[in-house]
């Protein structure tokens, strides 16, 4: 395929190379990160786009995904796809879904799940939202870039897909670090509690695959120093989108609504910022009972 991606950073650089290595013929564009070997430099988004069968974005919010479609949109072919991969509010995607369905496009919101390290492994997971047809069309993409995609819906859904699956993540991880810290505290051995834990009740992908003690169960960030596979600002970046379509919705959500105020806390007041989101659990190590 032809295919335009805007936003080459440290998500969208692997995917895109993904696609070159693929043998996709790739034009990209980003005003500050590095084009992947093999890509093709456009001068601007909607250059990106111009002859594009696919055009993909991985971009950080949806103000700037509203005004990249809205330089996009204009300048794809009729019956090409608009494919967004950033993680941004549910009504940014339903707007850009519906700007691109009322151009003649294709519209996918297609939001990942993996990091860094799975953008480069190429096994992330795409939750989308979108029309069966369009869906099925980037298939062979989405194979490329990652080890499983799901249709969650129409347009909107896999925005809504990833943020509830981020607040279960956010929400357990500090349950499992306040465990951790806790257990200390009563003198009982971290690898004991994992041997517990992972086998039983308290089980989750927090503990078993992304244990926040380091040298305690596979390897994770906490055994690099928390250095980020996802980092905390990231978690409250989707805690905080979360919360925003929690209020829209009318939806009661108290954990989901002091995990967003914890991260806030951890980010902005507790040199969180740049670590790992695991990383709650040192956090927590050092506090008493308030």
């Amino acid at each position: 395929m032809k295919i335009g991606f805007i936003g080459l950073g440290n998500m969208g650089g692997p995917m895109a190379a993904r696609l070159v290595g693929a043998g996709h013929e790739l034009w990209g564009f980003d005003p500050a990160a590095p084009l992947p070997e093999g890509a093709r430099r456009a001068e601007s988004a909607g250059a990106a786009a111009v002859g594009a069968e696919v055009v993909i974005t991985m971009l950080p919010n949806g103000a700037i995904l509203r005004a990249v479609a809205d330089e996009v949109i204009p300048a794809m072919r009729p019956g090409a796809i608009f494919c967004d991969c950033s993680t941004v509010d549910v009504e940014s995607a339903r707007m850009v879904a519906a700007a691109a369905t009322a151009a003649g496009l294709g519209a996918l919101d297609a939001p990942v799940s993996g990091g860094i390290a799975g953008a480069a492994a190429g096994t992330l997971t795409f939750m989308a939202g979108g029309e069966t047809a369009d869906f099925a069309a980037l298939q062979p993409l989405f194979a490329v870039m990652g080890q499983k995609s799901v249709r969650c819906g129409t347009a909107g859904a896999g925005q809504a897909a990833k943020i509830c699956n981020n607040m279960i993540l956010g929400v357990t991880m500090i349950a499992t670090c306040e465990a951790f810290a806790l257990a200390d505290k009563l003198g009982l051995d971290r690898a004991r509690l994992f041997d517990v834990a992972s086998t039983s009740s308290g089980s989750s992908w927090s503990l078993n695959a992304y244990c926040p003690a380091p040298g305690v169960g596979p390897r994770s960030p906490a055994d690099n120093n928390y250095s980020p596979g996802f980092a905390a600002e990231l978690m409250l970046k989707d805690l905080l989108l979360s919360q925003e379509a929690a209020a829209a919705a009318d939806a009661d959500t108290p954990m989901g609504q002091l995990a967003a105020g914890l991260y806030r806390q951890f980010v902005e007041e507790e040199n969180g910022r740049g670590r790992d989101f695991s990383a709650m659990l040192p956090r927590f190590e050092k506090r008493g009972r308030a």
